[in-house]
């Protein structure tokens, strides 16, 4: 369970909401879990989708409205079967305080062993059926083994640009409520950007404004410090093969989202490579963004790609 001085400190705990009411989410993302909640049942969920958008909230946003006990496992520290065979057991075999069956949100569980803590949990939601139900949130569903996708309902956390216009206003909203509730003093149009700039990530937009304030106040000063990624800078570095300049990019840039830095170079390849190097840069870009999810430094594998790129391809 999150530790009571973290949830004082930390906004994203503080302010976690309690309802999937309270959530900021898509209309039709947010009518599926309502059902869920008059139904009165709670489903074994898989819960895909990119960082920061929602799914572990609405994985405790479900357990509190049907009044469930329940427990949350983060699998990018403890997703080993070791975690399965102790924590999980001891859980889900014993009774319920509740009438509501238990639930076992098993979080980032993409990190965890396909090959053993995967299938193992395959056996436990068959065995602890009658009073237990789990969640499992990932970034990647395709991680996960299919066993689990037909023993889950699989729900997809997408956010086209139409639901990030629509939603812009209640980010906002809730971003004021909070800053207000802290005393923060800040500008409008400042907010407004840094939502713009990361929604639906609202764990990054509520870290980063946290982080900044501080100061006592939110200026145009985060979204420097929260800044672009400086792409064509990277490609001059990787054109001269400056591997020290490009290692102190990374090392300037690593704060950034990785997947957002990936995503850049890859659309900046037919715009500054060589044709005939471009399908050896996307491979290359598409096997470091797969390591980049279980890596222990993401300086270094950030670091790695681009030098495997400046040696390998060609630059116009």
């Amino acid at each position: 369970m999150t530790n009571m001085k973290t949830e004082e400190f930390l906004w994203v705990e503080k302010y976690r909401p309690k309802t999937i009411d309270d959530c900021v989410l898509p209309d039709n993302l947010k009518k599926t879990f309502q059902d869920i909640v008059e139904s009165g049942e709670m489903q074994n969920l898989l819960l895909a989708g990119g960082p920061g958008c929602g799914k572990t909230t609405v994985a405790k946003a479900l357990c509190n409205q049907l009044g469930s006990d329940y427990i949350t496992i983060n699998c990018s520290e403890e997703g080993n079967i070791d975690t399965l065979r102790t924590t999980i057991r001891e859980f889900a075999s014993t009774v319920s305080l509740s009438e509501q069956k238990k639930v076992v949100i098993l979080d980032e569980f993409d990190y965890s062993n396909a090959n053993s803590t995967q299938p193992a949990l395959r056996g436990f939601i068959e065995e602890f059926s009658r009073n237990c139900r789990f969640v499992l949130t990932c970034n990647y569903k395709n991680r996960i083994i299919q066993p689990l996708h037909s023993r889950c309902t699989v729900i997809d956390f997408k956010f086209d640009k139409s639901d990030r216009l629509k939603l812009m206003p209640k980010f906002m909203y809730a971003l004021q409520q909070i800053l207000s509730k802290e005393d923060i003093d800040y500008d409008e149009r400042v907010i407004a950007k840094l939502i713009s700039r990361h929604a639906p990530d609202w764990r990054r937009i509520l870290n980063e404004c946290q982080r900044y304030s501080v100061g006592g106040d939110i200026d145009v000063g985060v979204l420097t410090e929260t800044g672009d990624v400086r792409i064509g800078e990277l490609v001059g570095f990787l054109k001269d093969k400056n591997f020290t300049s490009v290692r102190k990019w990374v090392n300037d840039n690593i704060h950034n989202d990785q997947t957002v830095i990936f995503r850049k170079i890859y659309d900046s390849l037919y715009e500054k490579m060589e044709p005939l190097s471009i399908p050896s840069a996307v491979l290359i870009l598409a096997d470091y963004q797969y390591k980049a999810a279980f890596v222990a430094d993401a300086e270094i594998n950030l670091t790695a790609c681009l030098t495997t790129i400046m040696m390998e391809c060609d630059f116009k």
